[in-house]
C-alpha cells in the first residue's frame, strides 16, 4: 500500500486530518503534518507519533526519524475541503502558470465552487482552477 494512504488512514482512524507528510531523500526522515476540530497538542502528536511508529513496524515501513507536528498558524491549503473550510480568511497562493503576468496573489479565500478557487484581492475578485495551484498557505494573524 502506498505510504500516504497508510499514513492518511492511520490518521484519520484516530480523528485527526493528514494535511500533508513529506520524505527526506530514501525516506529515511518521515514528517506528518496533523490537524483537528479544535486544533492539535503536543498530546495529540505523541498519540498519533506512537501510533505510526507501531504502524510502521507492523507494515515493515523502514525510515529512521518521524516528526509529527501541527501545521502552524501559515497552514498548507492542499484540498478543495481545506479552501472552503477557511474561507473568509487570507491565504497566499502560487499558480503553476501565470494570469496576466502574475503568478503569486495574497487575498481573502472566498469559497470554491465547481473546481475553481474564489479569492478576494483588495477589491478584485478572482477565480482560479483548482489544479492550476502550485502552493497555498494561509496568512497568519497575530493579535496581541
Amino acid at each position: 500500500m502506498e505510504l500516504q494512504k497508510v499514513i492518511e488512514q492511520a490518521v484519520e482512524g484516530l480523528g485527526y486530518e493528514l494535511v500533508d507528510f513529506e520524505t527526506s531523500p530514501r525516506a529515511r526522515l518521515l514528517r506528518v503534518f496533523i490537524d483537528g476540530p479544535k486544533g492539535v497538542t503536543v498530546d495529540d502528536c505523541a498519540a498519533v507519533s506512537n501510533h505510526l511508529t507501531r504502524l510502521f513496524a507492523v507494515e515493515n515501513i523502514d525510515y529512521d526519524r518521524l516528526e509529527v507536528s501541527s501545521p502552524g498558524l501559515d497552514r498548507p491549503l492542499k484540498k478543495a475541503a481545506d479552501f472552503a473550510r477557511f474561507a473568509g480568511q487570507e491565504a497566499q497562493i502560487r499558480l503553476r502558470q501565470a494570469v496576466n503576468g502574475q503568478r503569486n496573489f495574497t487575498g481573502v479565500l472566498a469559497g470554491v465552487t465547481g473546481g475553481r478557487l474564489k479569492l478576494d484581492c483588495e477589491g478584485a475578485a478572482h477565480e482560479f482552477e483548482l489544479d492550476q495551484v502550485d502552493k497555498a498557505r494561509l496568512v497568519p494573524k497575530i493579535r496581541f
